[in-house]
């Protein structure tokens, strides 16, 4: 177990207003990392050291806090630079990490598939690599000659190659996975069943909406980050329609570039769905702001004019529940209030999906001659086939369709259910 002290900086208003909760974040990522916590620390001021960036009297402050709790891990809640990250750890003489790295550590524990350790691998690399060059900087400073020589140096080129050809090496299979994933993206746009993605802040309850809505059992935990690695799902109407849902990674504030980059060939599934589940965590304090976190990571994205739903959730938890319920039979505002605990709410998110996956489609009932067997294959490219059903020597199927793409066929439109 490591002993962590937990450091945060702010240098305007802005910063020092939000200190609390980013603290109190911070906790939640370094817990989940599995530190334990000794302490915390605050320092605001206007002026960043370039060596250290907080202040020196701070400096000493934490080397004193580290020798009484006997810390062996000081966590930044800020992003540090690589030289100033390298003259922490020299001074405190103790393992010095900021909110990136911590962030990084947590996604290489969660990741499980191929695919998710190499882009978390990645991302690591890109991160160590600068620091990993800051170190052979610090010797280069000393001018080379007595002291410098043999082989230090050299074995900080040999890692820095090293580091290079695997980041080289991941890259050409996370090529792979793009093309693999355009690919699977291409098929499912030729297909007429829709595709929705289900995006949050970390810890906003995904993993429980999922399952509710998909009737999984995914694992599911108040850590944050609890499930990294993406799934996809089908979801069905007690009419027979359906919808494909797949869950994505939790956002964060201040989620690291590096991350952003990696997982960017999963990120890009989100511009493909016909609609996004925003699930957020109603009871948070910091909601509104962690509702800004996601939207900013949609837009740095590039997502296009998807419609996207505001989910509510953990509406259990609050006194003005059945308020909220109320407010969702309106149905007009792309906001619904649900609890993915209890199942509260849950059956009129349904019907407002599909209110917005099929608003252009409707039902018909044809019946056509099984000689027509080419017409009959071709209706799952782009209808939505509820049942089907052989009668003599007709095809008998219920649809859904846009009325438009159904003109040709009125001559084998059948008018009523007729016991389906």
């Amino acid at each position: 177990m490591e002993l962590a002290i937990l450091i945060h900086f702010a240098k305007n208003r802005k910063e020092k207003s939000e200190a609390k909760e980013s603290m109190k974040e911070l906790r939640g990522l370094a817990s989940t990392a599995g530190a334990e916590i000794v302490a915390e620390m605050f320092q605001f001021r206007q002026e960043i050291s370039p060596k250290y960036l907080i202040g020196e009297g701070k400096v000493a402050e934490i080397i004193r806090l580290k020798d009484e709790t006997e810390a062996n891990l000081i966590i930044f809640d800020n992003d540090l630079r690589p030289i100033q990250q390298q003259n922490l750890e020299d001074d405190i003489q103790t393992k010095v990490i900021d909110r990136t790295q911590l962030i990084l550590d947590i996604f290489a524990q969660r990741a499980r598939s191929k695919e998710g350790k190499l882009q978390v691998e990645h991302a690591q690399l890109n991160y160590y690599l600068p620091r990993l060059l800051g170190k052979g900087t610090a010797l280069s400073r000393l001018g080379g000659g007595i002291g410098t020589r043999g082989p230090g140096e050299k074995k900080l080129e040999e890692d820095r190659r090293r580091i290079q050809d695997r980041i080289s090496k991941i890259k050409k299979e996370i090529l792979k996975i793009q093309k693999r994933r355009a690919t699977q993206r291409q098929r499912r746009k030729k297909s007429p069943i829709p595709f929705v993605s289900l995006v949050g802040y970390t810890n906003a309850g995904k993993s429980t909406l999922f399952n509710h809505l998909s009737h999984e059992k995914m694992f599911t935990s108040p850590q944050l980050f609890a499930t990294l690695d993406p799934i996809l799902r089908r979801v069905n109407f007690s009419d027979g329609l359906y919808f494909f849902l797949s869950d994505t990674v939790g956002f964060i504030k201040k989620i690291p570039v590096e991350l952003i980059t990696s997982f960017r060939a999963t990120l890009e599934e989100l511009k493909e769905a016909d609609c996004i589940l925003h699930a957020i965590d109603i009871t948070n304090s910091n909601c509104e702001n962690q509702i800004t976190a996601v939207e900013a990571t949609l837009s740095d994205i590039g997502i296009p004019d998807i419609p996207i739903i505001k989910i509510f959730n953990k509406i259990d938890q609050l006194p003005n529940k059945n308020v909220l319920l109320e407010k969702n039979l309106s149905m007009n505002s792309h906001s619904i209030y649900v609890s993915a605990k209890t199942g509260d709410g849950i059956q009129i998110l349904k019907d407002y999906i599909r209110s917005i996956l099929f608003r252009d489609m409707e039902l018909f009932y044809l019946r056509i001659p099984k000689s027509q067997k080419e017409l009959i294959d071709s209706f799952s490219r782009w209808t939505v086939i509820l049942k089907k059903r052989e009668n003599g020597d007709y095809s008998e199927l219920k649809i859904m369709a846009d009325p438009r793409s159904i003109v040709n066929y009125f001559p084998y439109i059948k008018r009523g259910e007729e016991n389906w």
